[in-house]
């Protein structure tokens, strides 16, 4: 699987395309870009490696992971897709939550609703869907082979914010459960800051070690 990484946004955002290495099919996770400059370096890397994107996939709907879904589905006319808890956030809503904390561009509706257990497939390659809400009602992970990738429910050392609109401290607790039982090799892909694994998480990050 070809995964790579790009920071963008006034928020520093992880943004991913993540590929199968034979079909060349990708998607591109949370494009929290505010601006055609910054897609432009993204774009440039899926057709400077031939990738043909199927999807946009926003792990939560906040501004910073989803602002650059409109940009993106302009250039490659591919659907945007969002858990089902947290469609609300798209659409006529999203330009309200983006002016409100100052970005330019916002996401049109999404296309595809998705829930826990479904599978987003790309060429022979798929991440399965895990429902982790506590940071936002519809935050998801999207959980491969060897890597999972949290949004912003879980962070090297850290968790995302529950005390947000929407947000739950206890879902968050749950959620971080159900990441912790993902095996200790697999990479951890989060919303924000440095790649980690879920063995040092189990081991380092206070917010999963007061759980055992």
């Amino acid at each position: 699987m070809i995964i790579r990484l790009f920071t963008v946004g006034k928020l520093f955002t992880n943004c991913y395309i993540v590929a199968c290495q034979e079909t060349r099919d990708a998607i591109i996770i949370d494009p929290g870009f505010d601006n055609d400059p910054e897609g432009e370096k993204i774009f440039k890397f899926i057709e400077d490696n031939a990738l043909k994107l199927k999807y946009i996939v926003n792990t939560h709907g906040h501004s910073d992971h989803v602002c650059g879904n409109g940009i993106v589905k302009k250039r490659f006319q591919v659907p945007i897709l969002v858990h089902e808890n947290d469609a609300f956030m798209l659409g006529a809503f999203s330009k309200v939550i983006a002016k409100f904390f100052g970005f330019n561009s916002s996401s049109p509706s999404a296309d595809i609703l998705i829930k826990d257990g479904d599978h987003v497939k790309f060429g022979k390659k798929a991440l399965k869907v895990m429902h982790t809400p506590g940071h936002s009602p519809g935050s998801i992970s999207l959980a491969g082979e060897n890597e999972v990738f949290t949004g912003d429910t879980l962070f090297a050392g850290s968790i995302g914010r529950t005390d947000l609109p929407k947000s739950s401290e206890l879902d968050m607790k749950k959620s971080l459960k159900k990441l912790a039982s993902l095996p200790d090799e697999f990479k951890v892909y989060p919303g924000h800051g440095p790649i980690t694994t879920i063995r040092e998480e189990k081991r380092s990050n206070p917010f999963l070690t007061m759980q055992w």
